[in-house]
């Protein structure tokens, strides 16, 4: 009886939208054992009747609570939970509660519904949230998917909401349409399949470089680029160096990124090549720059003291503050003594204000002593923007 009059004082606040109370009431009742006894009985259709009614007019917390009774409720929620979710008239919000509430219940004819859903929605939030409650209910989903594959007209959803499942087994069905006519397919597939850390599906992102389609092969790089302990097995770093040059500037700047992750002599040695092209554009010769520094090698540090004396302003600004940024405490007094001597060379290039800017600032950063003595003549300048600059420098290396 008390659960009974649980929900009948439920149901008086809902009529008035008191929250509060029915939140309160709603907590009282998951406290207790009394649900589990009311859905042997009579009440349980009460209590399915309520808690429906609460995700359709609740707002969001009452909604919250309420989602924790539906397991408790049993199969019986399932029908109205998916009126629920088609209902397109509905808010996202009641919508997104309703799939949220489906994947605690591991029944055949959810799968069936959610990826009938995900053929037909619209919303594309609604479709990430049905993917995921797929992906929650598990192999039942994978199957039911499998066979959407073999559509033409289902295969991409298919494989997007595959691509939500991140369980091994849907490996060899992703694997299956990475060659697909379809370019978002095989986008899909290669980003779905970089989740998985499986020396066999290397070749397959070795072979996507080749794409006719640059969205395919940046992900591709992506992919590879999270693999550099296996540069050597599979020659990563000979596949990644062609598309430096690629037509799409993004796969560029991947190949790029790719290759100072690598942190190997020969990708270094391509990257110092990439700064002497002259057709380049100068956002990806600075994103060299910052590749060349992320590899902590002297052999890179060496390249970007060569490309300093020989870079136009822009290049040049840009390798003074790569080499402030050096993480490697190792390296710094090497970073801190090329920028001393190019501040102390005759190049041209010195007089302009914003390099010894640049200089300073960096010097600053790396924090080495040495620059003390420069550091305080250039504090000495006329440029006012420079003194503060070196009084700013002179300051972290006193600290």
């Amino acid at each position: 009886m008390q659960m009974l009059k649980t929900l009948d004082m439920i149901a008086g606040d809902l009529t008035e939208a008191n929250w509060i109370l029915i939140s309160q009431q709603l907590q009282q009742l998951l406290d207790k054992d009394e649900l589990e006894q009311a859905v042997a009985i009579d009440a349980s259709a009460d209590a399915l009747r309520m808690a429906i009614a609460i995700i359709r007019v609740g707002d969001f917390q009452t909604r919250w609570d309420v989602a924790k009774i539906f397991p408790q409720i049993g199969t019986q929620a399932i029908v109205p939970l998916l009126e629920i979710l088609e209902d397109e008239s509905a808010d996202l919000e009641m919508r997104w509660f309703a799939l949220r509430i489906l994947g605690e219940f591991n029944q055949p004819q959810i799968v069936i519904s959610l990826v009938k859903f995900l053929e037909e929605t619209q919303e594309e939030e609604l479709a990430i949230a049905a993917a995921q409650t797929l992906a929650k209910i598990g192999e039942s989903a994978i199957t039911a998917l499998i066979e959407l594959l073999k559509e033409e007209k289902t295969r991409l959803l298919a494989v997007k909401s595959l691509a939500q499942i991140r369980r091994s087994e849907v490996i060899e069905p992703l694997m299956s349409v990475v060659d697909d006519s379809i370019t978002e397919v095989r986008f899909t597939a290669i980003e779905a399949l970089s989740s998985f850390h499986y020396q066999h599906l290397i070749p397959i992102f070795i072979k996507a470089l080749q794409d006719t389609s640059f969205s395919v092969r940046k992900e591709a790089i992506i992919a590879l680029k999270m693999r550099a302990y296996l540069k050597e097995e599979f020659a990563i770093v000979n596949h990644l160096q062609p598309l430096i040059y690629d037509i799409n500037s993004e796969v560029c700047q991947q190949a790029i990124l790719a290759l100072g992750c690598m942190k190997d002599e020969i990708a270094i040695q391509r990257l110092f090549n990439f700064l002497n092209y002259q057709n380049a554009p100068l956002f990806l010769k600075k994103e060299a720059v910052r590749a060349l520094n992320w590899s902590e090698s002297y052999q890179a540090l060496d390249y970007l003291k060569e490309s300093l004396y020989s870079s136009e302003i822009n290049l040049c600004e840009e390798i003074i503050t790569v080499l402030g940024r050096q993480e490697s405490s190792e390296m710094k007094p090497d970073a801190a003594k090329i920028l001393i001597d190019f501040l102390n060379s005759e190049q041209e290039i010195i007089d302009e204000s914003r390099i010894k800017q640049a200089i300073v600032t960096s010097l600053g950063e790396l924090r080495d002593k040495s620059a003390l003595t420069y550091l305080e003549k250039l504090a000495q300048e006329q440029d006012s923007k420079l003194k503060l600059y070196a009084l700013a420098a002179i300051k972290k290396l006193l600290q």
